[in-house]
């Protein structure tokens, strides 16, 4: 195939949906581990196609979601100086904290920028000289390089008013923390395509042969999704455990040597706290010795803040996979995207919203007339 469209051939997902329904001798649970297959599951009623035969449960696959409050609360008190220009993705910008989130600093006089790419707020140092600029780092490994980069970019051309918040995470101990716990339904796993784009899957296959469980490199769009589902299904049903590479036309199993030395350049392994998940060892980046100069929370003596999650929200569920969004008291009444009580509604990413947008718009439509799932 070559072309978008074929990858949401109708026809050919029926097929595949079929295939999968006739090799499942039992229901099967699979989850996934990226924000993009899940809006892109609930958006086609992927879940829906398969119920009865696949459950569907939703990762930490949202970088946006992941970030601790602790985080946005730094990030807002650093927004909140004058001599600050806080540059980050738009999709951070409504993440509640503890009383506030960047946009509500926004509203208060903050000098906050939406950028592209963290390249963008180094220009705007450039062009600020007498002003910090502050960029918010998050993501997983498909963003450090880029980031590390910018940190390199600065360094090399001296631009000494940039520094980053940074808040990147590593996906596979993650994964071994949903797998070690109790409340663990999981039988198999998609592995996000644009993160082992970077990494690769070598780290995967340890986590594999540790816990006897198949994880299948995966797409973003419904043929991608449906494929790996079949070859994880596969695995299930023959009682084998490997990693196999669906979006081959992408992903190698080494990842970007490249990408990955500039990353390790810059960056080295450390603890790092997640939202819904708590202290997870070695699954985060910092800045090595060498550039904690362009560390933001160094540069502003920033100490470690300890907020208080909201209890009405469950994300922390959500994003383990124990609950899907619509099992929370307030989705969709008290928590909707205008008025978010966790992340999970807010992020693009989010698992929340894709149930808000997608699942409530396909209830509103099969109200006036029955639309077909896939053909959207």
């Amino acid at each position: 195939m070559r072309f978008l469209d074929e990858y949401r051939n109708p026809e050919l997902a029926r097929r595949m949906i079929d295939k999968i329904r006739s090799i499942s001798s039992k229901p099967w649970t699979i989850m996934e581990i990226c924000g993009g297959q899940t809006h892109a599951i609930i958006k086609y009623g992927i879940d829906q196609l398969l119920e009865g035969k696949i459950d569907l449960l939703h990762g930490p696959g949202c970088p946006v979601c992941v970030t601790p409050i602790e985080l946005i609360d730094t990030a807002v008190e650093l927004a909140l100086r004058k001599e600050v220009i806080f540059c980050s993705f738009g999709d951070m910008l409504r993440i509640p904290g503890t009383s506030s989130s960047l946009s509500s600093a926004k509203a208060l006089g903050a000098d906050i920028r939406m950028v592209y790419s963290p390249l963008d707020s180094l220009e705007i140092a450039r062009e600020n000289p007498d002003r910090e600029v502050v960029f918010f780092a998050i993501g997983f490994e498909t963003t450090a390089p880029a980031n590390a980069l910018t940190v390199l970019q600065a360094n090399q051309s001296q631009i000494m008013n940039f520094s980053i918040l940074t808040a990147q995470v590593l996906v596979p101990p993650a994964i071994e923390v949903i797998l070690r716990s109790p409340e663990c339904s999981v039988r198999g796993f998609l592995a996000a395509g644009h993160v082992c784009t970077v990494s690769g899957y070598e780290s995967y296959e340890t986590i594999c042969q540790k816990y006897k469980i198949p994880f299948v490199v995966t797409g973003f769009e419904p043929l991608d999704i449906l494929q790996g589902i079949y070859l994880v299904v596969s695995q299930l049903e023959k009682g084998q455990a490997f990693v196999e590479n669906q979006y081959s036309r992408v992903v190698k199993r080494s990842g970007n040597i490249e990408a990955q030395e500039i990353m390790n350049r810059v960056f080295q392994i450390t603890d790092r706290e997640w939202r819904g998940l708590g202290m997870i060892p070695a699954s985060g980046l910092e800045l090595r010795e060498e550039y904690l100069i362009y560390d933001a929370c160094s540069r502003f003596g920033i100490k470690k803040i300890k907020s208080d999650v909201l209890s009405e929200c469950i994300s922390g569920h959500i994003l383990q996979g124990h609950k899907k969004p619509p099992e929370c008291g307030v989705f969709g009444t008290r928590c909707t995207p205008e008025h978010p009580m966790g992340a999970t509604m807010v992020s693009s990413e989010g698992a929340c919203a894709a149930y808000f947008y997608h699942r409530r718009a396909r209830s509103h439509a099969d109200g006036q007339k029955r639309q077909e799932p896939l053909k959207q």
